[in-house]
């Protein structure tokens, strides 16, 4: 976590170093606000790696004389394909259209999302992927 802490502590330095350049150069209240927003946000998250480097063990990555093996293993869980997100896509866009031209297209888009978004919820229960 440390490289990850150094990442947003130099963001947050040029954050530091760019907000007040920005303000004198363009006296942009609304785009000042958001350069300081930033600042915060990226100073708690360099915080919040760094305490949280120092408490836990050093991983592969942190360590110098660390071997690439080290860092080998499960990465994670990577889905298969899958069609339930079209068609989530596509009853979003019928529900949209529904407050558009009518409640009553409304209405069938909403019914078309339980079943659509229910697939796509349960679609590691039952079918060619099921656990």
């Amino acid at each position: 976590m440390k490289v990850e802490a150094w990442v947003f502590g130099i963001l947050t330095l040029f954050v530091l170093i760019v907000t007040p350049i920005y303000w004198f150069m363009s006296e942009d209240p609304t785009g000042t606000t958001a350069l300081v927003m930033t600042f915060f946000l990226s100073l708690l998250v360099a915080f919040y790696l760094s305490v949280t480097g120092r408490r836990m063990d050093a991983r592969p990555e942190d360590r110098k004389e660390a071997e690439i093996v080290e860092g080998a293993g499960e990465l994670g869980f990577f889905p298969p394909y899958s069609w339930w997100p079209l068609w989530c896509a596509l009853t979003l866009s019928v529900v949209v259209l529904g407050l558009v031209f009518g409640w009553w297209l409304f209405i069938i888009g909403t019914g078309i999302g339980i079943v659509t978004l229910s697939g796509w919820v349960f679609e590691y229960y039952r079918g060619d992927h099921a656990h």
